[in-house]
């Protein structure tokens, strides 16, 4: 098996015992790391390296940036940092790398707030340049697997209240319609392929208002598969016990499991 996490951690420097609890308790074989916050030099990445991994970083300073992980014994191979013509690629935002025999693409994708600015527009031209690429990795007919912080919300089930979100970017018709794009090119949405019913299947809670006590989330960390991947999936879920630890992210490790 293969189990791989995507983690939004919302700032490495301050969530690394959290993250170090994590890999010691989990032992995933390959993590998807979001909103690092900090370029590789001022970040604690040998800590991460002292627990087992090596790790690929694509960092911007107190913003953004991402990362691939992955277990010491295995072989982790940088394919690219940064989207092809990326609109706006001083952002870190993407990162690519194959491990344990999959391709993996992790991603922070644009949250787009407010409505109606250049931010908006800005996430919309990312997506397009994101499904863009993931064509060409279909293209390769090898196991894919392209995880992160999509900030998008798929459906209405996907968040607690559907009034409070009406006019956020995360769930406007076409932040909806560009993810829904993007699936149609034959990726498979591995936590819905797994729970199709699931209505309360969230991996974010905002730190406001109680809303991780009230289970007011939504789900915005996803994992798309191409059909080489989806055809090895055995198992995905949210590590839910992550997010009510001491000092915890906002998000919790979404994560899914491949047959060999």
């Amino acid at each position: 098996m293969v189990n791989i996490v995507s983690f939004n951690i919302n700032g490495l420097r301050a969530r690394l015992p959290r993250l170090i609890e994590f890999l010691d308790k989990e032992k995933p074989d390959i993590v998807c790391l979001q909103e690092i916050k900090g370029l590789p030099e001022a970040l604690p990445t040998d800590e991460v390296e002292a627990a087992g991994y090596k790790a690929h970083w694509h960092g911007q300073k107190g913003f953004n940036g991402v990362a691939i992980l992955s277990r010491s014994e295995g072989e982790l191979t940088l394919r690219r940092t940064g989207l092809p013509d990326d609109p706006n690629s001083d952002q870190a935002r993407y990162i690519e790398a194959e491990a344990h025999g999959v391709v993996v693409g992790c991603i922070y994708l644009p949250n787009g707030n407010p409505v109606g600015t250049d931010k908006f527009d800005y996430k919309l031209a990312w997506m397009d340049k994101l499904a863009a690429h993931a064509q060409t990795l279909l293209a390769e007919e090898k196991p894919v697997v392209l995880a992160g912080d999509y900030n998008v919300i798929p459906e209405d089930r996907d968040t607690f209240s559907v009034k409070a979100m009406a006019s956020d970017a995360l769930m406007q018709p076409e932040s909806r319609a560009a993810l829904r794009k993007l699936a149609y090119q034959g990726w498979t949405d591995a936590l819905r392929q797994v729970h199709p019913d699931e209505d309360k299947l969230y991996t974010f809670w905002d730190y406001q208002a109680g809303a991780w006590q009230r289970d007011a989330g939504f789900r915005i960390d996803h994992f798309l598969l191409s059909p080489q991947a989806a055809d090895r999936l055995a198992g995905a879920g949210v590590h839910k016990w992550a997010r009510g630890e001491e000092k915890a992210s906002d998000h919790a490790p979404v994560w899914v499991q491949l047959h060999d």
